[in-house]
């Protein structure tokens, strides 16, 4: 093992507790991560890190020294690796799962380092510890070499713009610290690294279970004559200069409104730099006013920069709130609803051309849909391949659409990363779980030809000449259930009452509209977008739409009714359980799809997803297709029921 590290805790925490601390508060901050292959030795090397810069308490190491003994993989040696391991299942099976974030730190420096899990599976996990880097510690096991998982960690630390990268071949010890080994693995990474545009990294020949060049040189390898990995650590640039040389950003997170003499914009300034008196730009608006105060918690400024948390008050009273970005005026971000991105996928369901998800970018949030990957890329060939959806852990790209402007600057330009206006998370409605990562690329612009054309005559216009109220009635419930007989009922109820109404049924559709749909999960999705727009077309036109159609996602009827105002959906679930549906069976679909002549078949072997709260709730156990096309039409002329 490496002689013991050769600096020691600043005698000056002894002397003066008080100038120890100022001076440990103006350290600069290094934020890393750990990441590479499984068994690579990332978590083994963050707990050398922490024992060799004296950050562990004596309590603390009696109970890894018992630990070590008890589930530790080192025989009775200390396993560093369970100074970051502290899931039950990451010791039970010696993996990292989750992101471990430590603290430490040395005379020079502070750092808070993630520990990143090095299995496909966590892939998302290791994309959550980058997005915050300003360095990445890419580990190899010099007996394996460079792996899969290498490739696609440093494929992603490239991709989200981590500026500086460390090679650290690891566990030097088992391959007798053999250079011949040590260099064979640096041709191949710098053959791969530069294919993907990592033009520079300093590579350390290391072993982080015996402190071979992790904070001391080690005696082991003379041959290398390179920094240790603290040194390194501790004299890369974090400068936040290129930041604060770009052009003002302010993405307004809080409205700061304490009384009625005080109204501020309260934010993280992104880039650049604010002055008093400065023009600056509100996005997406694009209205022109000054800045008045800049105001902290120790009293206004004159000059603000990036880094800072502000609040700022305009000289003029305009339209501002969270979500919206103040900039400068003669230099300010674009808007757009249609973009072009490199997706990282994160969810162990594939993504749905089509479907809607909810996309935050820093303060902003919208409604987008994904349309199908241009590409996705093999990260051993970097080949871009050719794909219908995304699955857990593909990268690629794939065209955006938001429901309204949002604010955005390319993530990566020549010179600078703008994670604050470039890079958004995909957020799943049903679950609220984060399942894509994105970087925009670019602006997708639409033809100067095509414009939205000025209707004189619209929605009100033909529903008063109809006399009725448009609403689109969306039945919703298993094949079989009996949505198609109970929507023909109530519009030959509605139609007798002389209201102007249109049937669109799922299987009829399917023989025009969207015969060139399959039934998998992504056509479903496609299938139900179709008709929620022609189904809005009818409503401007004044009718009472009503339609048929399983509708298996909640996403897909909440897009729907997002495109329609909050009274004219009308959501009705025709609940009928699966084995009263399949007994009817008409078609003999059920019978077919228990042969599994039917793939994709809801109920079987597909999901359906019932509403939650839909507005109007059909037992058909409980009621006849009568009773309950009578309610419907109850709702929609607007009598009063008791059922109701």
């Amino acid at each position: 093992m490496a002689d013991a590290p050769t600096y020691a805790t600043d005698t000056l925490i002894a002397q003066d507790i008080d100038a120890y601390l100022r001076l440990h508060q103006h350290k600069s901050l290094l934020r890393f991560i750990t990441c590479g292959s499984v068994d690579d030795g990332k978590s083994t090397l963050i707990g050398r890190l922490l024992y060799d810069s004296k950050m562990i308490f004596e309590d603390q190491l009696a109970a890894l020294e018992a630990d070590s003994k008890r589930v530790g993989t080192q025989g009775q040696e200390i396993d560093f690796a369970l100074l970051v391991d502290g899931l039950a299942a990451e010791r039970e099976q010696g993996i990292t799962i989750d992101v471990a974030y430590r603290f430490f730190a040395t005379e020079k420096r502070k750092f808070i380092v993630a520990d990143t899990p090095g299995h496909e599976q966590y892939t998302r996990n290791m994309v959550t510890g980058a997005s915050t880097a300003d360095l990445a510690v890419m580990l190899i096991d010099a007996r394996k070499g460079v792996l899969t998982q290498t490739r696609r960690h440093s494929y992603l630390a490239k991709l989200i713009g981590i500026r500086h990268i460390v090679l650290a071949i690891n566990k030097m010890d088992l391959v007798e610290y053999d250079q011949a080994r040590f260099d064979t693995i640096l041709a191949d990474y710098r053959h791969f690294a530069s294919s993907i545009g990592i033009d520079a990294f300093t590579a350390i020949p290391i072993s982080g279970f015996r402190g071979d060049n992790v904070a001391t040189r080690s005696e082991a390898m003379p041959w290398y004559a390179g920094p240790t990995l603290i040194d390194h650590l501790e004299s890369v640039d974090v400068a936040n200069d290129a930041a604060q040389a770009g052009p003002f950003r302010m993405p307004v997170q809080w409205v700061n409104r304490p009384n009625l003499d005080f109204r501020g914009f309260a934010g993280l300034i992104s880039a650049g730099h604010v002055r008093r008196g400065d023009p600056v730009r509100i996005l997406p608006s694009g209205r022109v006013t000054h800045i008045d105060r800049i105001v902290t918690m120790n009293g206004d400024l004159d000059l603000a920069v990036a880094g800072q948390a502000v609040t700022l008050t305009l000289t003029d009273e305009v339209d501002c709130s969270r979500g919206n970005v103040i900039a400068i005026a003669d230099l300010p971000p674009q808007a757009a609803d249609q973009f072009s991105a490199t997706i990282v996928w994160m969810d162990e369901a594939p993504m749905l051309p089509g479907r809607s998800y909810i996309l935050k970018l820093g303060t902003q949030t919208a409604s987008a849909t994904v349309q199908a990957p241009d590409h996705v890329i093999d990260v051993n060939t970097l080949a871009k391949l050719s794909a219908r959806s995304f699955g857990l852990n593909d990268i690629g790209v794939a065209d955006i659409q938001t429901d309204r402007p949002i604010v955005y600057e390319p993530y990566a330009t020549s010179d600078s990363i703008n994670t604050d206006l470039g890079g958004f998370i995909l957020i799943d409605r049903a679950t609220n779980a984060t399942v894509g990562t994105g970087m925009i690329r670019h602006a997708l612009r639409r033809s100067t030809n095509v414009h939205w054309q000025a209707i004189d005559i619209g929605r009100e216009a033909h529903a008063a000449q109809m006399g009725q109220q448009p609403r689109v009635l969306w039945f919703t419930g298993l094949s079989g259930s009996g949505k198609s007989t109970i929507a023909n009922m109530v519009e030959q109820k509605l139609h007798a009452l002389g209201k102007h109404t249109f049937l669109l049924d799922g299987d009829n559709v399917r023989h025009g509209l969207n015969k060139d749909l399959g039934f998998s999960d992504a056509d479903r999705v496609e299938n139900i977008r179709r008709v929620g727009e022609v189904a809005k077309l009818m409503t401007d036109a004044g009718l009472i739409v009503l339609t048929a159609f399983i509708s298996p996602f909640r996403a897909e009827r909440e897009m729907v009714r997002g495109m329609l105002s909050s009274d004219q959906f009308v959501e009705i679930f025709v609940d009928t359980p699966i084995e009263i549906a399949e007994a009817r069976d008409v078609k003999g679909l059920y019978k077919r799809a228990r042969a599994g002549e039917i793939a994709s078949f809801t109920g079987i072997s597909s999901p359906y997803e019932p509403p939650e709260s839909p507005d109007i709730h059909i037992d058909t156990t409980h009621e006849s297709p009568d009773a309950a096309a009578q309610r419907i039409v109850e709702h929609v002329v607007g009598i009063w029921s008791y059922d109701l």
